[in-house]
This record gives structure tokens, sequence and C-alpha cells, in this order.
């Protein structure tokens, strides 16, 4: 019995060996594009193996010969022949009365050759009254029944299981479990995401996942006992088409997983950025239209994932299962366009596709209809405007009724959904916008970016009209406020709808690209020749004041008197203020943060007053100075006769004057009092948030100081948010630093204690900062994987400013940067007068304003290339 046994044992674990060979043929026929039908064959390729281990049982027969017949069942992604490279194999082993004691030698016979050749097998032993019990019970196991699949044993079995299981799912019990289905997979969306808007998406779990297909399928299977995919079409749940697309999408999907699976070497389903690019190169993809493969790969599978999304939830809809359908409005809205109507629930549909063909300008008056009435479409009128778009010509284009009902699309007050996004979804937006198409699911590669270029341009204007309702006025007040003002918004929000669409067109900045493209656009839907330059110039100067925000000294008046003479006028600036802000807030958290927001007003009002004013209006500036004057005068005697105090005011800069608070420079001459014969002092003071410490230093000026002070402070792992560098004339400078607080917060104090002591080091040349930080910067530079990893550039500006070269250093965030560059600039011969630290967007922008050592520009293309050079080998 032994050697027979034996003999069993040795012959699975041939078949299981057999099975990993076949298996790796598969997936290598796969990866190089000849296997289409991978996850059948793969499932295929398990079925063989299971009914070779069933027949050669030792354990089977002698079960069966006390009339307890069994069946191998697949469950779950095996059972519907979704089986993937790395999946779990799910089986059930199933049995007419109870699971005899024999039975765990029957699982070592054909279960444990899986497990030795690496296979995750998972599988229960149940009779068929356990199973039916179990799944009523629990909706997993339930669901796992319903993707199963007879392998091989007695069949009768699997027919009693599916037959019983069936009666038992009675119309008011299948209801309560459809209920459940449909909110654990909201539960899912709600833990992972909307995968289509995700840089990260969630292949299975997230919305517009694979899980989001297998909730129609076991629903459609409770409902109509739906067995294969086709039947969704015959049970007229799809219409072909759809089915078609589905199809499409979904293997889209599995090939992007089981190659996900294969360069992971795991079973994996988040889409993590250090797989993108291989995943892209697997793919064969090449860059195309301005776009890398990665981002072509990515905007392929948004759309498929957007697809899938929609599909489930018209397939949710259509079974009156969406939560939309269930709140039943107070009062039915009526419509007075002929050919619409307001169906039962309160939505809006076509009386009749024919009425379509006599009149196709109700496809864009019905979503006109839905933002003045407030109300959706119903699922049958979206599908009717997809499938009639192909009636939107130039005709329809340059219409001027259809221009006016677009228009009054863009600028109805937003109600709790985008009539945009519908728009988008059924393919309406692009027929009517066909230069939208360019920009329809393109990714944009980076950490910054959270939503396709077509999305993010109408959340911009979604967020746009929400500056004029009673809920989001409050968020922004000033934008709440200037919105209000604008006489002609409808400008304004075709810049927000209009102002990536250069990114669509590659070559030069999509900034100006996109401005050609606007006059294209509106001129042939007769717009006159002032209101196309409007947008045209809101579009094309999109950026200027965020960029100039976030990396000039707003300090200087230059900064202010620069965007002004771009901008002209105040009524301009009030519009690409909100236009700003809304493209900030549709961007993300990493543009728009009370950081940007700050530096956003402050920009705003110097520009706005500069254009009321004129750029020599400086006496209010004067006044500011003097008043601040007499306030330290009269506060500051004891800490310095009034003669002293005269003198010394003489010696600081007007920038530093200017912007500098009465109550801070008392402090900082506090400061400058105690700095005696040593090279420096400072002033820890923690933020009101805790989250931050403002380092005010206090020292005698000296080349190369600002980076001496960022190595000390990477040396003690405080990581730099920002700095401004000020000047006095009698070679004192006053740099202020804001830093996050040391890891170590309960012994701060002695961080501290310890940086001050390692800075006087370095100051007395006694401390080679380089050497120090070395290794900690090597550690952290290999650590991260970033998506859309772009080269380093660095910029020398020799025209904002009159006194001052601009560095511009555009560079991925690690400890040590400020001080690398820094220290660049002071081997270059440089002083640094301005530093503008932004370490809060996607690469850090470093701005440095700096003359060397004899005061002068850098000007010359010598020394441009040798500053150049000395950053970018600090950098790589």
């Amino acid at each position: 019995m032994n050697l027979k046994k034996a003999k069993i044992d040795q012959s699975n674990k041939l078949v299981a060996e057999a099975l990993r060979e076949n298996a790796d043929h598969l997936v290598a026929d796969f990866l190089k594009g000849k296997e289409f039908s991978f996850l059948e064959e793969y499932s295929r390729v398990l079925d063989n193996y299971f009914r070779e281990s069933f027949e050669m049982s030792r354990m089977g027969p002698r079960i069966t010969l006390g009339k307890n017949i069994y069946a191998i069942i697949a469950l779950g992604g095996y059972g519907r022949q979704e089986q993937c490279i790395y999946s779990d194999v799910d089986l059930l082993f199933l049995f007419e009365k109870k699971v005899p004691e024999e039975t765990q030698e029957l699982i070592r016979e054909i279960i444990y050759p899986l497990w030795d050749i690496g296979l995750d097998v998972g599988y229960a032993t149940r009779s068929i009254k356990e199973c039916v019990n179990l799944a009523l019970e629990d909706v997993e196991v339930l669901t796992s029944l319903l993707d199963a699949r007879f392998i091989c044993g007695m069949s009768p079995l699997y027919s009693a299981l599916m037959e019983k299981l069936g009666h038992r799912i009675t119309p008011r019990r299948s209801n309560k479990i459809i209920t459940t289905l449909i909110e654990n997979n909201r539960q899912r969306h709600r833990y992972f995401g909307d995968s289509a808007y995700l840089l990260e998406p969630n292949l299975k779990d997230g919305q517009g996942g694979l899980r989001d297909y297998h909730t129609m399928l076991w629903i459609a299977r409770i409902k109509s006992n739906l067995r294969q995919f086709r039947d969704f079409e015959y049970q007229g749940y799809l219409s072909h088409d759809e089915l078609e697309s589905l199809r499409n999408s979904l293997q889209f999907i599995w090939n992007i997983r089981n190659r996900l699976h294969h360069i992971s070497g795991r079973k994996c389903d988040q889409l993590y950025f250090e797989h993108q690019a291989s995943l892209a190169a697997a793919l064969k993809l090449k860059k195309e239209n301005g776009q890398q493969p990665v981002e072509r790969f990515l905007s392929e599978l948004h759309g498929h994932m957007e697809f899938v999304k929609q599909q489930h939830l018209i397939f949710l809809y259509d079974l009156g299962y969406s939560s939309s359908s269930k709140s039943k409005r107070k009062t039915k809205k009526i419509t007075t366009v002929k050919g619409l109507k307001v169906s039962g629930e309160g939505m809006l549909n076509f009386v009749s596709s024919e009425a379509i063909l006599k009149s196709p300008g109700l496809l864009m008056k019905i979503f006109e209809e839905s933002a003045c009435l407030k109300i959706p479409l119903t699922i049958e009128a979206k599908r009717l405007a997809r499938e009639f778009k192909y009636l939107i010509n130039d005709n329809f284009i340059s219409s001027l009724e259809n221009v006016q009902s677009f228009d009054q699309i863009l600028t109805e007050p937003t109600p709790t959904f985008n009539v945009l996004n519908e728009m988008l979804n059924t393919g309406l937006l692009t027929r009517y916008l066909p230069e939208f198409k360019n920009i329809e699911n393109r990714i944009q590669y980076d950490e910054y970016h959270l939503y396709p270029v077509d999305r993010h341009s109408l959340r911009a204007v979604q967020i746009l009209k929400s500056f004029g309702t009673k809920e989001g006025a409050p968020k922004a007040p000033l934008c709440g406020n200037l919105y209000k003002e604008l006489k002609n918004r409808r400008l304004l929000l075709w810049a927000a709808l209009l102002h990536d669409i250069g990114k669509g067109a590659p070559g030069e900045s999509h900034s100006k690209s996109g401005a050609k493209i606007v006059r294209t656009v509106l001129s042939k839907r007769g717009f006159k020749d002032k209101e196309i330059e409007t947008v045209s110039f809101l579009v094309e100067e999109h950026l200027v004041l965020f960029k100039t925000a976030t990396r000039r000294d707003l300090y200087d008046e230059e900064t202010a008197i620069f965007c002004a003479r771009i901008i002209k006028d105040a009524r301009h600036l009030k519009m690409l203020y909100l236009l700003t802000v809304a493209d900030a807030m549709a961007t993300g958290p990493k543009a728009w943060n009370e950081w940007t927001e700050a530096l956003l007003k402050d920009l705003f009002f110097k520009v706005l007053n500069i254009l009321e004013h004129g750029e020599l209006a400086t006496r209010e500036a004067v006044k500011g100075v003097e008043e601040k004057k007499k306030k330290v005068l009269s506060s500051g005697f004891e800490l310095h006769p009034k003669q002293e105090l005269e003198t010394l005011f003489n010696f600081m800069s007007p920038r530093y004057l200017l912007y500098t608070s009465a109550e801070d420079i008392l402090e900082h001459i506090k400061l400058y009092q105690n700095i005696g014969a040593d090279d420096f002092v400072w002033r820890v003071v923690q933020t009101p948030d805790s989250n931050s410490r403002t380092v005010t230093v206090c020292a005698k000026d000296r080349p190369g100081l600002i980076s001496k002070i960022a190595g000390t402070f990477t040396l003690n792992s405080l990581d730099i948010l920002n700095v401004q560098v000020f000047t006095w004339r009698n070679n004192i400078a006053l740099d202020i630093f804001e830093v996050k607080p040391p890891p170590d917060r309960i012994f701060e104090a002695k961080t501290w204690e310890r940086a001050a002591k390692q800075l006087r080091s370095a100051l007395a040349d006694k401390l080679d900062l380089t050497a120090a930080i070395s290794e900690n910067m090597n550690v952290y530079r290999s650590g991260k994987i970033r998506p859309g990893h772009r080269p380093h550039k660095i910029v020398l500006d020799n025209n904002s400013s009159s006194f001052f070269t601009i560095v511009e250093v555009f560079a991925y965030d690690f400890p040590g940067l400020l001080y690398s560059i820094t220290d660049a600039l002071f081997r270059c011969r440089l002083d640094v007068w301005v530093a503008k630290i932004s370490t809060k967007v996607d690469q850090v922008v470093d701005v440095f304003y700096v003359r060397d050592f004899d005061g002068q520009k850098v000007d010359s293309p010598d020394q441009v290339a040798a500053v150049k050079a000395e950053i970018e080998d600090v950098l790589t």
C-alpha cells in the first residue's frame, strides 16, 4: 500500500511539474504577444492538472466507495476563467453528504504538489447543504459560488448545488443580497478611490476596476442566471456596441494586470510608479504627440477604467439600484423644450430618437436644460446622445443657437453634478470641441497633476462657478467677491475650459500654442475680436501669476511692476487671478495650499495697486516705512540711544524696511545687539501650528554664509521649507529660515544646541560640511521612486531684475539640496542676496538673486556656462 501511495505521490509531482512547465510556456508566449486568450488557457492548464490528479487519486475511489460522491469545483477568478499569473487558485471539494475524514489525505494528494511548485491554492471542503447555508449567511461565499465552474468528479453534484442555491435565493432575498453587493463595492471605492483619477490606480478594487465588472456579473447571475459574457447582450443588459467596448476595456485591464504580476513577481493589483515605465515599454509604446510612452499607457488605461466605471453606473441605474434613482424629488420639474421630457424619476430624456434626427440641436439643448433645471439625464438619454453624436458637424458647431446653449451650460451656476462631465462621458464635448479630443484622458506623469488634462480643465470650470455660490464663496472670500464683480463671466469660463488645450499640441509652450488654438475655436463660434483677444490672453498668461508668486522675490517692487506691464489693466488681473486660483485648486494640494494662497494674494494686491495708481505710486510705501521708524524709535530706546537707532535704520535696506513689521525689526535689533564678537546669533520660534520652526539668523555677512547655514540644518535633519535673505549695509545679514522640526522633538533643544555649535565650527572653517553630510545625501538620493523623472534644469535670467542675475534651479528634492546649490554658487564667487525656496510643488524650484563678489551681474556667456556646469555637477 505504501509503495502504491509513493508511486501516486510521485505521479502527482510529475503532473504538477508539467503544469509548471506548461504555465511557463504560456506566460512566455503571452509576454511576446502570441497568446491572446491567456486567462482561459491558463485556467485550462489548471483544469487538466486537477482532472489528471482526480484520475490518479488513491484516496478518491475509497471515499466514493462509501457512497459519498464528490466533485472538484473552481471558484472565484479561476471559476470565471480569469486566472492571472499570480492569482490565487480557489477550489471547492464538494460532497453530497458530510465531509469524510479521509478528505485530508485527498487534499494532500492533489493540493500539496501545487504548493510545492509555488502556487497559491486556497480550498474548501463542504457538503451541498453547508455550501448553501454559508452562502446565505456570507456574501463573499455566495459570490464565489456564483462564479463556480465544474472541473471534474460527479457533475450531478455541481448541478444540484446550483439548483438548490437558485431556489434559496428568492426575489426578496435577492434584493437584499444585491444591495449588500453594491454597498460592499462602494466601500471598496471609498477605500481605493476612483482609479480613473489616481496616479497609482488599483486595477481590481478601485472604481473603474475589475470588481465593478464582477459586481455587474454577480447581479446579472442572481437576477437572470447569466452564465457567459455574451449573455449581457442577450439578456438586454448591454447593447452590442457597449458589450464589445466593455470586452475591449476588460481585456486591456487584464493584460496590464498580468504584466504587472510578471514585473512585480507576485500578485499585485496596485499600479505603483516603479512599474509604470516598464509596463509602457512592455507594450512597445513610442513617444507620440508630445506624450512619453508611459503617459500614453496611462492615458489609455484611464480611458478604459473610466469606461468600466461609467458602464457599471449605467448598469446599476437601469436596474434601479443607483443612489440617485432612489432619491425622491419633492417637486417634478417641467421642460418647455419641444422634443425633451422629464421622466417619472425627475430626469431629462428625449421624447424619441426621431426627435433628435428631426432636430439635432436637441443634443445640445438637453444638456442646457440639465444645467438650468439642475436635473441629470436618464441613462437612456445618455445612450441616445452617444449614438447620435455623429449629427454634430461644422454647421452644428457654428450655429448661433448651439453656441448660446453651450455658453449657458458653461456659465450656469454649478449644481451637485457637472454637466460638462456628462457631455465628456457621452462624447458630445469632444464632438462639439474637436480640439478637446487631444487632451482627453491625457496624463501628465508626475506627482503634481492628480487628474488627466481634460478632467482637470472641467474641474477648473466647476471651481470657478462655485465662487459665485453660497457654498463656494466662503472657502475663498476674495475669489467670491471678484467673481461677483465680473460683468462677463462667460469669457473667463471659456478660458478655464481651454487653458490647457495646448497640452494636446506638441512643440512650443502649451500656453502659447493654447492661445493660438483658442483664436481658432472662438472664431468658428462667432466671437468678437475683442472677446477672442481677452480669452487668448488669459490662456497664454494663465501661469504668469503662479510662477511669479512662487519663483520671484515679492519684496522687490520690480516683481510687481513686471507683472503689471504684462497684464496692463485691473479687469484682466482680476480674471487672471481667478483663473490662477481655480487652476491651482483643480491641480491638487501640491499646487494649492496656504503657502501658495498667501503668495498669490500678496502678489495680486501689489500688482492691483500699481495698475490702479501707477508704477510711481510709492507714497504709501514711504509713509509705511516712516510709521515703522517712529514705532521702532519710540519702543527701542531701551536697546539703543535714539541716534544709534537712526544710524541703524540707515543701514537697513529699503526691501527689508518695506516688508518687515515694526515688531520684527525690534526683535532683529535685539539679536544684533547680542551678536558682539560672535559670528552669529539666532532665535528659534515655534510656529502656531507647531509644524515648523522660524529660525532668524543674525550674522556677520560673508560669502557662502547661506550655504553653511543650510548645510548645518541638513546635518541635523532639519528640512528647509523657505528662506528670506536680507543684508544690512553694515555687513550684517539677517536670514530667516522656515524649517521642519527635528525628528526627535523630545530632545529638540539639544538638536539646536548641537546645530549652533556646528555652525560656529563651519564658519571658522573647522568643520567640512560637504564631507559630513555627503553620506546622508547619497542615502536619500537613492531612495524614493518618482513618476516621470525629469532632467534637472538650470536657468539664468538677466532680464527680470535690474541689479541681480536670477538663478532658477529645477530639481527633485533631497536633504542637502539647498546646501549643494548655494555652495556651488559660492564656489562660482557669487553672493546670494535673495533666496526663494519652493519645496511644496512637484520638482523643487529654488530661485536665487545673485551678484558676483564685485557687485556685478552674471551676464557674460562664459560666466553663465560656468555657473550652470557647477550646479549641474552637484545635482548629478
